[in-house]
């Protein structure tokens, strides 16, 4: 009922999953991972125990195919289960049980493991693989991940149709805030149009949480810190802080630094501002 792919970026930074279903909220089942960990999706009649058990696994220095291999042994049902692996050097293994729904079946690639079952034919995991393996490998992983799962879905996809998607990856200290390691974490639970929906997303979050290059970084001059607060002021703001958590742009500043992007965007918005 589902088509996926696992993989790690070609720097060895990042791990993920990208996966689409004609099934509610996909997300919630199918996708984990951990940065420095792993990758697992869980699908068919999924057991959802795999997820934890596979990091488990990888966690404790074993390869994909180890892992795989593991989780399958000590499973009654798993003929009916299938279930891709990335691990930590980018090693891959994918498994489909004999009783998974026609088409069922994936296969492994440079740093990748793509799968599905129900699909309209073999020709959707082999899209993905293609795709990924093609694609630019200084591109961001969710980038690459969303544009295989866009290859599968063009080439037949689900046989059933369409109904959600997800995207996760992980980074060391990518998430909000540097605080976990989740980088992207965007699901679509119920669309006529997922893939389109997630790609949406996808652009907002980038726009939002943006990797602002060296050259746009301005320092914070007591100066600047002190302009960019009474401008924010002259708004009803309580500051410059206040203003960036209120427009959602804590991702366009770090320690010591703010994008020009912003400053020019404030800077627009209060063109009678004066220094007082």
């Amino acid at each position: 009922m589902t088509f996926s792919i696992v993989a790690r970026s070609a720097d060895g930074e990042s791990w993920g999953v990208a996966v689409a279903s004609k099934f509610l909220a996909v997300g919630a089942a199918v996708p984990a991972a951990v940065a420095g960990v792993g990758a697992v999706a869980t699908q068919a009649y999924a057991n959802v125990a795999y997820k934890g058990l596979a990091l488990a696994h990888l966690d404790e220095g074993a390869t994909a195919s180890v892992a795989v291999q593991r989780l399958v042994e000590e499973d009654a049902g798993r003929d009916e289960r299938q279930v891709g692996v990335v691990d930590l050097d980018g090693g891959a293994a994918t498994y489909t049980g004999t009783a998974c729904l026609d088409w069922a079946g994936g296969l492994t690639g440079d740093g990748c493991a793509v799968q599905g079952n129900i699909l309209t034919g073999p020709e959707v995991v082999e899209e993905m693989l293609r795709t990924f393996e093609a694609s630019d490998p200084d591109l961001p992983l969710a980038r690459r991940l969303l544009a295989a799962l866009q290859a599968g879905d063009a080439a037949g996809g689900d046989r059933r149709g369409r109904q959600s998607a997800a995207l996760l990856v992980v980074e060391e200290g990518a998430g909000y805030g540097g605080f976990d390691d989740v980088a992207v974490d965007l699901r679509i639970d119920d669309h006529e149009d997922p893939m389109g929906e997630l790609e949406r997303l996808l652009g907002l979050h980038d726009e939002l949480h943006p990797d602002v290059p060296e050259e746009d970084r301005v320092p914070d001059t007591p100066e600047l810190l002190a302009e960019l607060d009474s401008r924010a002021r002259a708004q009803g703001f309580d500051g410059f802080l206040a203003w960036l958590g209120t427009r959602n742009y804590e991702g366009y500043g770090g320690p010591g630094w703010t994008a020009a992007k912003v400053i020019d965007v404030l800077r627009e918005e209060t063109p009678d501002w004066q220094p007082g």
